[in-house]
């Protein structure tokens, strides 16, 4: 054998080690003058929704913490797997976000094929908070507390009906936890869109549904629908007379919501991540800002990265249950 046999290899050791040490540096120096040109948040829905201007209103100020342009897109598709596909795909430095919602966790549940946290393929940055929805029914419905709403649906098993923006929405989602932890039986009518559904819940084709708490205000306001209760754990300043399913039901741990936040591509260093959650907390701490996102119903509770993550795994435990359970899937 070669007497030198074992310096060469430590030669050639020292030479790999070399040639790793600038790739270090320069990835440790891009992460400290993060960011140095525009970041994208790619909202994977129509623009004009509630995950579009929750996202266009947090990116407004996070412009003004980061000193850089945030740029929202819109890259709609697939129930929102066209924007989260481009996003996973995407450099993992920090520059493309993904504007995330309760489809984030749910729709891999329904179809594997599309990227989401489970697969590994994001790490969380931020949470924003949450939209709740409001279990209303149309003004001329006998049904006037949830008690009775839940009372009529034993008596008659499947003829109560409730309408939602399609399957494996929050608004679906929240009237099948109910059914399932008050073991009734209601009948899905889902639609493609919020806008949709509220038509024939207006026109009493339809006997309910857990509708987004601005809009279910601005219809309970006016007379044509009647609040029930909210899917939060706690009352909500859009309605604060109108109790929680919680309160209403004797349900204690019953909570569903539109929540929102930011995440990643996997990969994305701790130091650039750390620098878009602490932009976003400030975003949202501003008063002006707050005031904004009231207004869309929003009841706001930031999250860190870490807490964000816990969140995101412990609704994917939530939801895989509640599905399995209602044998629901993607059509």
């Amino acid at each position: 054998m070669d007497a030198f046999y074992p310096w060469r290899r430590l030669a050639a050791g020292m030479l790999a080690c070399a040639a790793l040490a600038p790739a270090a540096t320069l990835a440790a120096a891009d992460a400290a003058r993060f960011p140095d040109r525009p970041v994208r948040i790619i909202v994977p829905f129509s623009a004009g929704g509630v995950v579009d201007s929750v996202t266009r209103i947090t990116a407004e100020n996070m412009a003004k913490v980061l000193q850089q342009p945030v740029i929202v897109e819109n890259k709609t598709g697939a129930g929102g797997a066209i924007g989260a596909d481009l996003v996973a795909k995407a450099p993992a430095d920090g520059y493309t976000l993904l504007a995330v919602s309760p489809s984030f966790v749910v729709g891999p549940l329904l179809n594997p094929s599309i990227q989401g946290k489970g697969g590994k393929d994001f790490r969380a940055v931020a949470g924003i908070g949450a939209v709740p929805n409001v279990i209303v029914v149309p003004a001329s419905s006998p049904l006037r507390t949830l008690p009775q709403l839940l009372d009529a649906a034993r008596k008659q098993p499947g003829t109560l009906t409730y309408a939602s923006a399609g399957i494996g929405t929050s608004n679906h989602l929240s009237a099948e936890l109910l059914a399932q932890m008050t073991h009734v039986k209601l009948t899905h009518v889902p639609y493609k869109g919020q806008p949709e559904a509220l038509s024939d819940l207006l026109g009493a084709r339809v006997s309910m549904m857990a509708l987004t708490s601005a809009i279910a205000r601005q219809q309970v306001q006016s007379g044509k629908l009647r609040a029930l209760a909210v899917t939060s754990a706690k009352r909500t300043a859009v309605l604060p007379d109108v109790p929680t399913v919680a309160e209403a039901a004797q349900l204690p741990g019953y909570e569903v919501g539109a929540w929102f936040g930011l995440v990643a591509p996997q990969g994305t260093p701790d130091a650039v991540v750390r620098k878009l959650a602490d932009a976003a907390a400030r975003a949202t701490a501003d008063p002006a800002t707050a005031r904004r996102l009231a207004e869309l119903g929003m009841d706001l509770a930031p999250q860190s990265a870490a807490a964000f993550d816990r969140f995101l795994d412990a609704e994917t435990k939530k939801w895989t249950g509640v599905l399995k359970t209602a044998g629901i899937t993607a059509q």
